[in-house]
């Protein structure tokens, strides 16, 4: 597989990889409509762990069937789909070499209690990803949670084993929690240093939330608005969150969230593109609505992060 100017660079950027994490991140960014521009689009279907089948199918049925999601990457020329081991098992043999995969290792369930603290199961293997051909592992951290230490100790370990295999890891990075409130879920303040814990971390691939303008921790507070560091808009706390990113040397995409309105995405993709962002993972506003209005809408995401639109 070629590589492009733009691609070589970020590759660049990863100096003490080996060539198998380079290859497959190469692998990823060369793949679909967004090849070779540097920006992504992923499609990440684990919503079901956390949120339970109906929650997170019903409203397209679709998409009960793990072979309808493989489809809709593929079709829609996506960068790569992500999801847990059945998922990836259930259609590995039939879409084997169709789209780079990433296989999430850990997971939550909204069946335990809410004394249990923050945390994810871990639930598949680097081993599984070799199997079944995966560009990368996912793992999810909760910075803010009483259960953090463990999470973060855990993917050091998993993203060792993973790079000496040739196996890059895309770390998601939600802060969540007993040390942050729910405002604080989504600051600007907190989402930049949770993108910078998963880059420390040694992510290949950071997953973070859009942000507020809000800022949760009083003593960042006072150095945001001592260095007037710009949040007032969407596109300024994107940047901010790529910067706290080792300055744009680590890929950085932002997640969709619950399904809102389309034109809504839109402009989240616009606010990330011109933030310099490398793109979006998005699940439930893709794959809850129906097989044709997902393609449409992920065809204008495409001529967004391409600057059509």
């Amino acid at each position: 597989m070629k590589s492009t100017r733009t691609v070589s660079r970020i590759l660049s950027y990863y100096e003490g990889e080996t060539p198998g994490v380079k290859a497959n991140l190469n692998r990823m960014l060369m793949t679909g409509k967004l090849g070779g521009t540097g920006k992504m689009i992923i499609l990440p279907v684990d919503q079901g762990f956390e949120h339970g089948p109906a929650r997170s199918f019903a409203p397209n049925a679709e998409g009960y069937d793990p072979h309808y999601h493989y489809k809709l990457a593929i079709d829609a020329g996506l960068n790569a789909y992500a999801a847990p081991l059945g998922p990836l098992e259930a259609g590995a043999d039939t879409f084997a070499g169709q789209i780079p995969t990433i296989l999430k290792v850990n997971s939550a369930n909204s069946l335990m209690s809410g004394t249990a603290g923050k945390n994810q199961a871990v639930t598949a293997s680097v081993d599984d990803a070799l199997r079944l051909g995966c560009a990368a592992i996912g793992f999810t951290i909760y910075p803010g949670s009483d259960m953090a230490i463990d999470m973060m100790e855990e993917i050091v370990e998993m993203r060792k084993e993973a790079a000496a295999k040739g196996v890059a890891t895309v770390i998601w990075s939600y802060p969540r929690g007993e040390g942050v409130t729910k405002d604080g879920e989504t600051a600007i303040d907190v989402a930049a240093y949770a993108g910078h814990m998963a880059a420390l971390l040694g992510a290949h691939i950071i997953k973070i939330k859009l942000s507020t303008d809000h800022l949760m921790l009083p003593e960042a507070k006072k150095v945001y608005e001592e260095q007037e560091i710009d949040v007032a808009t969407q596109a300024a706390r994107v940047r901010h969150c790529v910067q706290s990113a080792f300055n744009g040397r680590r890929i950085i995409v932002f997640s969709g969230g619950a399904k809102k309105g389309a034109d809504s995405v839109y402009d989240d993709a616009r606010a990330i593109r011109d933030g310099g962002g490398n793109g979006s993972i998005i699940g439930r506003n893709s794959f809850q609505r129906s097989r044709e209005d997902a393609l449409a809408m992920l065809g204008k995401l495409v001529d967004i992060y391409k600057g059509r639109e």
